[in-house]
Parts: structure tokens; C-alpha cells; sequence
């Protein structure tokens, strides 16, 4: 009996190596856990005549289904942009939703990417994808990322081969309040 015990506690540790971890998963239920909550952010990296400067920042993680989250992302009184997170097959995709006030959609509207593999816990990088570079030629060398861990979500872009960067960071650790919606959405 004392062999197969032990034989069964040295197999434990492989079992668990052996079990791949799905960081993208990870990273999901890491989301889906501020479901309802806003943030206020703030630019860490952006051009010095960047249209966000100076301008209230805040993230609303408003919509979380089981394989989309919703996040629209507020500047000042527009209310135009909603970053879409969609998990499928173990991979994530981010989409940029652009509305005009009307809910109408903005000509340039749904672009972005897939990650290429499952990413860490803490970070999901989504390289544009054909539809991007299709809608947008200019920004067929962008990669968006996000990081995330307990205190911070970050939302970066930088278009390769450019000095394009854009970074803004959000703090966790304190939620505000947002009853807003997104240009376009009923609730």
C-alpha cells in the first residue's frame, strides 16, 4: 500500500506539467471578473498632440458573455469607441467598434486582430489582422496589446516600422462610477 501511495504522489507533479495551462483562458476569466466596473486611465505613451490629452479617460467593462466582452472606452464626452474581446477556440480577437452619436457605424469600424498563439495571463498581443490591413492600409503593421494584472488594465498600439505608439493605462484598485452607454447601444 505504501508503494502505490508514493507512486501516486510522484505522479501528481507530472500530471500537472503535463496539463497544458490555457493562458488565454486565464486571461479571460481575469476580464470577465471586472465585469460591470469602470476605470479611470490615463495616457502613458501617445504623440505630445494626441486628441486624448487632457481629456476624462474612463473603461466600462459593460457587456460580458460567455465568449465576448464588451468594453467601451469613453474620451471626454465621446462615446464612440467599444473595445470587443471575442474568445474562440482558445484564442482571443480584439475589435475596434466605432459608432457615430446616432449608433450609426463609423466608416472605419471593426478592425484589429487574433492573437497568434494563447498569450500569458497577463498579456494578449492581437497583430492586425487582413481586414485591418484591407480597411486600412496604413495600419497593416499595428500590434495591440493588453496587459493585465491585479492593479492595472493597459491598452497599447504600436504600428511597426513608425513612431506610432499609444498607451493608456487604467487603475483597478480604484472603481468609479459610469452609468454612461456607447453611442449605439440601447441599455
Amino acid at each position: 500500500m505504501k508503494k502505490k501511495f508514493l507512486f501516486i504522489l510522484c505522479f501528481i507533479p507530472v500530471l500537472a506539467i503535463a496539463q497544458p495551462q490555457n493562458s488565454s483562458v486565464d486571461f479571460w476569466e481575469k476580464l470577465q471578473n471586472l465585469c460591470g466596473k469602470s476605470f479611470e486611465g490615463k495616457i502613458t505613451d501617445a504623440p505630445e498632440n494626441d486628441s486624448f490629452r487632457g481629456k476624462k479617460l474612463v473603461m466600462q467593462v459593460k457587456s460580458c458573455e460567455a465568449n465576448q466582452i464588451r468594453i467601451p472606452f469613453y474620451v471626454g464626452d465621446d462615446k464612440s469607441r467599444t473595445w470587443i474581446l471575442i474568445l474562440e477556440k482558445g484564442l482571443i480577437t480584439l475589435k475596434h467598434d466605432h459608432r457615430h452619436e446616432d449608433g450609426s457605424p463609423d466608416k472605419i469600424t471593426q478592425y484589429g486582430g487574433t492573437s497568434s498563439n494563447t498569450g500569458l495571463s497577463g498579456i494578449q498581443i492581437f497583430p492586425a489582422d487582413q481586414q485591418t490591413s484591407d480597411l486600412l492600409p496604413n495600419a497593416s503593421t499595428n500590434v495591440w496589446w493588453i496587459t493585465l494584472d491585479e492593479k492595472t488594465f493597459t491598452y497599447n498600439l504600436r504600428r511597426l516600422g513608425t513612431d506610432r505608439v499609444f498607451s493608456v493605462s487604467f487603475d483597478l484598485t480604484k472603481p468609479v462610477e459610469c452609468s454612461d452607454s456607447p453611442w449605439g447601444w440601447k441599455n
